[in-house]
């Protein structure tokens, strides 16, 4: 259920884990990451899995807690966006590695303070952490190591291996540099494209908008605010006591004077259908954290290197429960773009949620569902899965839908849907413009090397017909046609400008 469901997906799931954590603990305590990830195979079907981050430590009375129990994080009720949700993450790596080894993690860990190691395991039955050889290091190194065996997985080379998770991690993320040693040996690389750490993110109070009166029930039943009305400005995001005001003219039939937890269900649906009479600032963008439109470009250049990129960000928008989202779209067309099928080349979709890579459950995402319903020859592309383009998607949200508890695919939400496709087409029609030109030069380079090709065999009939001197000719010929295609050689030069 968890994403430990078949060999390649629970090593990646793993690898996930650990590199999520990893990110959360840098940002947090403003660290630019560095991430080393190492994968050997030790038997058929058994790897050890080794992550080096140079993030702010856990503390030892913490680590029981942070990496051998589930369920007691605190992210859910928090409106701030947040790669983890459920709390049980790295626990849950703890767990598997126990039920498919016996063995559970080794964790070396220092804050600058103090540094020490340990071996973890958990109490699955009272989802206790027990802690066992526990010694006291020198704090020579800062960070967390975390390293362990796990069986029934395997590494593979695929669009959904380990990888692929790695490099599409360096590819939203491009403030981190992270290191993959491969089980052959091969080292794979990604360097930080950029030197600034994203934008924090902070907690924020629900938008009106998207908001049910279910939910409005249970915001009210457990505020201690006096009144209906300090309860809305209180509550939620964007709302004063002007625009309470507003809503007392829609509602006239409800009680604002009355407390909260007097508040009915027919209550709720009139207010909640006022909210929708109301015109509303949008949801605040201080909660969520995006890729940003320069930081995916380059990290596109750098990692894809296509002929073009068309980057669009959308203003935030809200769907159910008030709860904002942001979608980020990147069109990378040539270069490396695309997935490679031996000698031929298919469209790719790269799917993110708060910049994490989701490989996997692709049938079922709102992405897929997004890009898939996009009348894509209207942007010069005739069959997506033949083109060389790759198509980046990532929402950013204080709360991802996700439509399972592997989170590999967010649900069908109706807003969500549209606005992916409202990005998409944005970037799309850049695409279109840029592709028209292509073809157009194309042509135009065509017609230049035909007439070309035969500009000295006319300018030697000429000589014997009039006995004009065939090089006087000659030059004159490619001068005239030169001119004609004046406008292929300004792109030209203005291309070899721009190289330079």
């Amino acid at each position: 259920m968890l994403g430990y469901a078949g060999k390649v997906r629970s090593l990646t799931t793993i690898v996930h884990e650990y590199i999520t954590n990893s990110l959360d603990a840098c940002e947090e305590a403003g660290i630019l990451p560095e991430i080393e990830v190492r994968v050997k195979e030790l038997a058929e079907n058994k790897y050890s899995v080794y992550v080096h981050d140079n993030g702010p430590g856990i503390p030892y009375k913490h680590v029981g807690k942070a990496l051998a129990s589930v369920l007691t994080g605190t992210k859910f009720h928090r409106y701030m966006q947040q790669r983890g949700q459920q709390g049980i993450g790295a626990g849950g790596c703890t767990i598997f590695a126990l039920i498919t080894t016996g063995k559970g993690v080794h964790v070396k860990s220092s804050t600058g303070k103090e540094a020490y190691s340990c071996d973890l395991s958990i109490d699955i039955k009272g989802n206790k952490p027990l802690v066992n050889n526990v010694e006291q290091l020198k704090p020579e190194f800062r960070g967390l190591i975390v390293e362990g065996e796990f069986g029934d997985v395997k590494y593979e080379k695929s669009e959904h291996g380990v990888y692929e998770y790695v490099r599409r991690t360096a590819l939203s993320n491009p403030h981190i540099s992270i290191k993959l040693v491969e089980p052959d040996g091969n080292e794979a690389v990604f360097p930080r494209s950029v030197k600034t750490m994203p934008r924090r993110p902070r907690q924020i109070l629900p938008h009106p908008l998207g908001i049910s009166a279910s939910d409005l029930l249970d915001f009210a039943h457990t505020s201690e605010s006096r009144k209906i009305t300090s309860f809305l400005v209180d509550s939620f995001s964007r709302v004063t006591h002007d625009k309470v005001r507003e809503l007392i003219e829609i509602a006239k039939d409800v009680d604002f004077e009355k407390a909260p937890k007097q508040l009915t269900w027919e209550d709720a649906t009139k207010i909640v259908n006022a909210f929708k009479h109301v015109k509303w600032i949008g949801p605040e963008l201080d909660a969520m954290s995006t890729i940003g439109e320069q930081q995916v470009e380059i990290a596109m250049r750098n990692i894809i290197d296509p002929k073009f990129i068309s980057v669009v960000e959308r203003k935030p928008q809200v769907f159910k429960g008030g709860v904002p989202f942001v979608v980020e779209v990147g069109i990378a067309y040539g270069g490396k773009a695309g997935r490679a099928n031996g000698e031929q080349v298919s469209g790719n979709v790269l799917r993110f949620a708060n910049k994490v890579p989701l490989l996997f459950d692709t049938g079922s995402c709102a992405i897929t569902e997004a890009v898939q319903g996009i009348d894509w020859k209207r942007y010069s592309i005739a069959k997506f899965d033949e083109e060389p383009v790759s198509v980046l998607v990532n929402v950013s949200s204080v709360y991802i839908p996700y439509s399972g508890v592997g989170k590999q695919a967010i649900a069908q939400e109706d807003e969500i849907v549209e606005e992916i496709k409202l990005a998409v087409q944005d970037a799309g029609r850049k695409l279109q413009r840029f592709l028209s030109g292509e073809r157009h030069r194309s042509v135009q380079e065509s017609g230049y090397k035909t007439i070309m090709r035969y500009v000295s065999q006319l300018a030697a009939d000429l000589e014997e017909i009039t006995g004009r001197k065939k090089e006087e000719t000659e030059r004159e010929l490619k001068t005239l046609i030169e001119k004609k295609y004046k406008s292929l050689f300004k792109e030209e030069t203005e291309e070899a400008q721009s190289a330079s």
